[in-house]
């Protein structure tokens, strides 16, 4: 048996191997650093790209402050060629390039002092809020621009543009708005070089992380199989040395006990023959009552050991289960149907959950009636044992459990490690069904 024992419970259903485990353990971990590095990415873009917007503002602050605002000339807002020239001049020569496609000065009135493209210079368009709170505020402000307005109409073949803006100031003091139009492509460009190196550090670094965790996993749960084999072995010996006990004691009370009583059973019924009245009554009632002791004995000898589970098989066990109950005024029907040749941890499953059953009709059910039912059909070995008794309701079963009542709670736990299932289907006066289903 306890070879069976181990077979069942190391290749039972639902066991994974250390392998399986691992690559399960390998696998998860994998989706959840791609969760996390997807996440990351994400973050890590969000923060390149308010660089990149920062480095924008930057440039055009050096640009517009450092570079343009210098060669400003009073004569710029009323057109003057040569003012106009001379702005010109170190805006292609110092300013455009592959990063800034356009440039342009605006007025307080909305009025385009100055652009690199000629036909924008003198045109007045009204300024919106953000510029007008720039010129008040200070400051540089980038922003995607969405190239609708006419004073865009020139830019609109060169892709998406960053405008990014701030004041500056004429000779005279007179404010004026410095703008850029920047290519998002290079700011995009400014922006992925910032979070890229990090990015790539970030994904080695979690890849170590995970090459890493991989084998100790292995390690951990190599240990932990050895350790569940050892539990399994320790468990299995110890059912074992349960078993040769209960053998050790049934053999005892039967030779011993069992015995003894027969002997004072016919002393007393012989001296109840050659007693007169009124002795001979009560030595035949206590005659009775010995032997009323040696079937109580006999039956717990049954539940201790049942000796012939091995013998002459289950039906023969659940038979001796069954035989106290008509002295109790119980009818009993037993059909076995194909169990022969049922696994000896089954039998001793079925043996244990139809003396659970049986135990609970004879002690709380008040039945009249009950029937027991071994089949095997289509790889499932099924025990069905049904009663006519007063039945109870799922509160009660859940209050008898706290009570401490816990043999079906042990007979559902033997059955889920064999594979199987427990189902007791019972309400107040329509009776009791056991059902228990395992993998034969």
């Amino acid at each position: 048996m306890t070879t069976d024992l181990e077979t069942a419970r190391t290749q039972a259903p639902g066991a994974p191997s250390v392998a399986r485990a691992v690559a399960q353990f390998a696998l998860a971990g994998l989706a959840v650093l791609a969760v996390f590095l997807v996440g990351s990415l994400v973050v890590l873009r969000d923060l390149g790209r308010t660089e990149a917007l920062r480095d924008a503002r930057q440039f055009a602050t050096l640009t517009g402050q450092g570079i343009v605002e210098p060669v400003l000339r009073d004569g710029l807002l009323e057109g003057d060629p040569a003012a106009l020239d001379a702005v010109d001049r170190v805006i292609q020569e110092r300013v455009l390039g592959e990063r800034i496609s356009r440039v342009k000065v605006w007025s307080l009135d909305g009025r385009i002092v100055y652009s690199d493209e000629p036909r924008l210079i003198g045109s007045t368009h009204p300024l919106d809020e953000e510029k007008l709170e720039t010129l008040a505020t200070g400051g540089a402000r980038a922003e995607l621009s969405d190239l609708r307005g006419p004073e865009n109409r020139f830019e609109r073949g060169e892709g998406d543009l960053y405008e990014v803006y701030l004041p500056i100031r004429a000779p005279g003091g007179t404010p004026l708005l410095f703008e850029t139009y920047q290519r998002a492509d290079e700011v995009v460009s400014t922006g992925r070089r910032i979070w890229l190196p990090f990015a790539a550090l970030l994904l080695v670094c979690l890849l170590l992380l995970w090459l890493v965790q991989v084998p100790l996993a292995w390690r951990l749960a190599r240990r932990l199989e050895r350790a569940q084999h050892d539990r399994e072995r320790f468990l299995a010996r110890a059912v074992e040395a349960s078993a040769d006990e209960r053998r050790r004691i049934a053999a005892d009370l039967h030779d011993g006990v069992v015995q003894d009583l027969a002997g004072i059973s016919y002393s007393l019924s012989a001296a109840a023959d050659r007693a007169g009245p009124p002795l001979d009554e009560e030595l035949r009632a206590a005659a009775v009552g010995t032997r009323d002791s040696m079937r109580r004995i006999r039956s717990l000898i049954v539940e201790i050991h049942p000796p012939n589970l091995r013998t002459a098989g289950l039906e023969a066990a659940v038979t001796d289960l069954l035989a106290p109950l008509p002295a109790r005024g119980i009818e009993t029907e037993l059909d076995v149907d194909g169990a022969a040749a049922l696994p000896e941890e089954v039998d001793l499953l079925f043996y244990r959950a139809a003396g659970e059953a049986i135990r609970n009709v004879e002690r709380h059910a008040g039945a009249g009636r009950v029937s027991v039912r071994i089949e095997q059909r289509g790889g499932l070995a099924r025990l069905v044992v049904t009663d006519d008794g007063a039945g109870f309701s799922p509160e009660h079963r859940e209050s008898r459990r706290a009570e401490g009542h816990v043999g079906l709670a042990l007979v559902e736990e033997l059955a889920d490690r064999l594979g199987g299932r427990l189902e007791v289907r019972s309400s107040p006066g329509e009776g009791t069904t056991f059902t228990l289903e395992v993998p034969a």
